[in-house]
């Protein structure tokens, strides 16, 4: 099942091309926030699946492209992001130790929205295509081998990072946590329907040219080890959204006036803008490009403020 929100946060159910409205279905679930429906709706699917089924088979469908998506997880309590956590097709010789940061519940866009670049003297703004999911129930010492039982569905999702940012020994935050800096979506998918996260292409595009390309098999430190790292550090609510990681090779800068796309096998295509008031530039190269010309690091800034 293929869930989202639309308009002015509507509950719908995605069928083929349009959205079905279920909110009929779910109206005896009292909630104070479109968050807060949604956890309420992860922590009792099991006695709301059959309806959902029954409203998006019965329901009249609406085009997708008459409704604007929102995001289907809009203001998570825990956004958790994993650091370094590929094998960047095998460049690396041994995973990189486990380490994550937290993302700002209000970093949060979704679908047609626009990643924000602030005022400030990052070198570079990057993109990393990402794998997340989201979590069905209270999730505290998982142990690995149950990880996946606490895992309701899964999403596109985007980290959008401003590097270089001073002090470096407290980068994580300022260069994670803005508004706009965590576009996810379109729909966030039912567990049940990806048969293996493990095994799923990952796609994205600046302006149509494809700049990540790699498979969720690469990750370094596996989903089920994610789960049961993180919540032996705190626990974990309906809801709360992990970051898999990124495979670092095909990063490259944003800018003013870019179209950003996400495509994850059984995902659907998650679409966002970039918009820099600065006007700043950067060359187009990818990291591995760069790499290919022996040149290391990102690339430098070309024009405007800070450069």
């Amino acid at each position: 099942m293929k869930l989202v929100f639309f308009n002015d946060f509507t509950l719908g159910v995605v069928r083929g091309d349009s959205v079905v409205d279920i909110s009929a279905a779910t109206s005896d679930l009292v909630h104070t926030s479109p968050q807060d429906l949604l956890n309420r709706l992860i922590v009792n699917f099991a006695q709301y699946k059959g309806r959902l089924e029954a409203a998006a088979q019965q329901g009249p469908g609406i085009p997708l492209a008459q409704v604007r998506l929102r995001a289907p997880v809009p203001k998570p309590t825990d956004i958790v992001a994993m650091a370094v956590n590929y094998m960047e097709d095998g460049t690396r010789s041994e995973p990189a130790p486990r380490n994550a940061f937290h993302k700002a519940p209000s970093s949060v866009i979704g679908d047609g929205d626009t990643i924000i670049l602030p005022d400030v003297p990052a070198s570079i703004f990057e993109h990393e295509a990402e794998l997340a999911l989201v979590i069905s129930k209270r999730a505290s010492h998982v142990p690995a081998a149950q990880a996946y039982e606490y895992i309701f569905g899964y999403m596109n999702f985007i980290d959008v990072s401003a590097r270089g940012l001073k002090p470096e020994n407290n980068s994580f935050f300022q260069m994670k946590s803005r508004e706009t800096f965590a576009p996810l979506g379109p729909w966030l998918v039912t567990a049940d329907e990806i048969a293996d996260p493990l095994q799923l292409p990952v796609r994205l595009w600046v302006n149509g040219d494809l700049k990540q390309n790699f498979h969720t098999s690469d990750m370094a430190h596996k989903i089920p080890q994610v789960i049961e790292w993180i919540t032996s550090i705190h626990t974990l609510e309906p809801g709360d959204v992990i970051a898999t990681g990124t495979n670092h090779r095909g990063l490259s800068a944003l800018q003013d006036g870019d179209s950003v796309e996400i495509d994850i096998a059984g995902l659907g295509r998650l679409h966002v803008n970039v918009r820099d008031d600065l006007k700043r530039t950067w060359p187009r190269e990818t990291r591995l490009e760069r790499a290919n010309k022996g040149l290391s690091g990102t690339v430098p800034q070309s024009t405007g403020k800070y450069a």
